[in-house]
């Protein structure tokens, strides 16, 4: 005879968050990776210039360097006439002074030779056979130029502790020079996906067998935000094995079961986590995802998750996210809502803060859930609304906040 061991307890969504609060700390290891590789990674180290950005004064345009003085009144009709003493591309140093009356032809990038304080759009000249460049538009001093150290002063704090590295950031310390950065470790995460009917994709499936879902739904979120999935073997449903699986994963930042967290003869992450560490809850007021299981071993926090995919995945995405998060010190996720109409009334479960899926319809929230074993319950939703624990019916046509995935 199977033996049931009903969640006589639950606890809120808001405890349950709370409790993984305390546990759950951001990483302090680190490590050096290549600036290219580092888009989304969180510094760890101070990045200061150790030089001027732009390392000399540049042309901000192609044109020629002058003396922003010999150019005053200079018009299409009053031309100013200057000497050319030499032309300058990106790449070549300058070797001669533009005195009074000289000018330099110049491309974009490369340096103004001293002498000149100013650059005359090549398109405001014209300029003859024999050398002479005609003016036909004054500048002032400073124009068309981009001052060494105008963009990074050497010195200059260009990344502190803390900042998400993105295109704009990396291109920031490519521009000094800087190969490599220091970052957090990103947390890794052991996926471990329980049952002895569980099955891998790719293999043939037995009479009785599913397909594992859950590892792909989980490594997915986790990757999203910030974490190194680990996926573990499957461990059968039996304590030894369980704990033989426990002590496999000790040696990553989390471990995440799935499966195992029920009520059943089988359900064994409870006996297991309590045996070989602690539990701090077991069942949750929420729906789906009731049978989650949270708590300690040897240090270690311990997810586990429920077995029925869309638990698992909605679990993941209100329990999970956001201490994975503060676990490789990302800023706090902010997913869109938008406010529409419900196109159909639902009827809820009193007591059981809702999570329920919907998909956007002709401008209407529709309803998405089928059950908890059905991935279709969120593949084919667009995202999800609320719906509180003392809220037993939500009516057609009220409007919703709709949190999209």
């Amino acid at each position: 005879m199977t033996h049931m061991r009903p969640i006589r307890e639950t606890i809120t969504l808001e405890a349950a968050r709370e409790i993984i609060d305390r546990v759950i700390k951001p990483m302090e290891r680190t490590e050096r990776v290549r600036a290219d590789l580092a888009s989304g990674r969180v510094v760890s180290r101070a990045v200061e210039a150790q030089a001027d950005v732009p390392p000399f004064t540049r042309a901000a345009m192609d044109g020629y360097a002058v003396r922003a003085a010999d150019t005053v009144g200079a018009s299409t009709h009053e031309p100013r006439t200057l000497a050319r003493v030499e032309t300058v591309y990106t790449g070549q140093v300058p070797t001669k002074v533009v005195g009074q009356g000289q000018c330099t032809e110049i491309a974009t990038g490369a340096p103004v030779p001293d002498g000149a304080d100013a650059v005359v759009m090549v398109e405001e000249t014209d300029k003859d056979a024999g050398g002479a460049v005609r003016v036909f538009s004054p500048v002032y001093p400073g124009q068309n130029v981009t001052k060494q150290g105008a963009d990074i002063r050497a010195g200059q704090l260009v990344l502190a502790p803390g900042d998400v590295l993105n295109p704009s950031r990396i291109g920031a310390i490519a521009a000094l020079g800087v190969i490599d950065v220091e970052v957090y470790a990103r947390p890794r995460v052991a996926i471990l996906s329980t049952g002895n009917e569980v099955a891998e994709p790719g293999a043939p499936l037995a009479p009785g067998h599913i397909y594992d879902i859950n590892r792909f739904t989980l490594s997915a979120v986790l990757r999203d935000h910030g974490a190194v999935p680990v996926p573990y073997p499957t461990a059968p449903d039996t304590i030894p094995e369980l704990e033989r699986a426990i002590e496999a994963c000790s040696a990553e930042d989390l471990i995440l079961f799935s499966g195992g967290s029920s009520v059943g003869e089988r359900d064994l992450i409870l006996d297991v986590v309590e045996r070989m560490g602690e539990v701090l809850f077991h069942g949750i007021a929420v729906k789906p995802g009731k049978p989650t299981l949270f708590g300690t071993v040897a240090g270690k926090p311990v997810f586990g998750m429920p077995g029925y995919p869309t638990s698992c995945l909605s679990n993941a995405y209100m329990l999970l996210v956001a201490p994975v998060r503060r676990m490789a010190r990302l800023p706090e996720w902010t997913p869109r809502v938008i406010r529409l109409p419900l196109g159909q009334r639902i009827v809820s479960t009193t007591g059981r803060h809702q999570f329920y899926t919907v998909r956007v319809v002709d401008g209407q929230a529709m309803p998405a859930f089928k059950a908890s074993g059905d991935i279709t319950s969120m593949s084919q939703a667009d995202g999800y609304i609320e719906i509180p624990a003392q809220v037993d019916v939500v009516e057609k046509g009220e409007v919703v906040a709709l949190t999209l995935f």
